[in-house]
């Protein structure tokens, strides 16, 4: 197993609306496309406003392919279009390809 840690610094005033996306949008496609989040988190304490989640694939090849067919779904263009009719959500993506280590309670 492989996980990736993704960070989004969320545009100003745009939080609910990434939410949003996220709960109606994203997450619904996730499945779809063999994407497992295992946890989405708000940054309390730091950098913020930002949201970060995990996710879980078998291998760079599984993430490869699910996040080709994720983005190319014409349900995820439009849903993205549509919530960002009034300016993008948000201001920064970041993201790590994580690999565990021998002791790691997640392998």
């Amino acid at each position: 197993m492989i996980h990736e840690w993704r960070e989004y610094t969320i545009a100003p005033g745009k939080s609910a609306d990434l939410h949003k996306r996220f709960e109606e949008v994203t997450e619904p496609l996730f499945k779809k496309h063999g994407i497992k989040a295992l946890g989405y988190w708000n940054v309390v304490v730091g950098e913020n406003p930002k949201l970060v989640y995990l996710c879980e694939f078998e291998d760079l090849s599984h993430r490869e392919r699910a996040w080709a067919s994720f983005f190319s779904d014409p349900e995820w263009i439009a849903g993205r279009a549509a919530s960002e009719k009034n300016g993008p959500l948000t201001l920064k993506v970041v993201n790590s390809i994580l690999s565990p280590t021998k002791y790691s309670a997640i392998q």
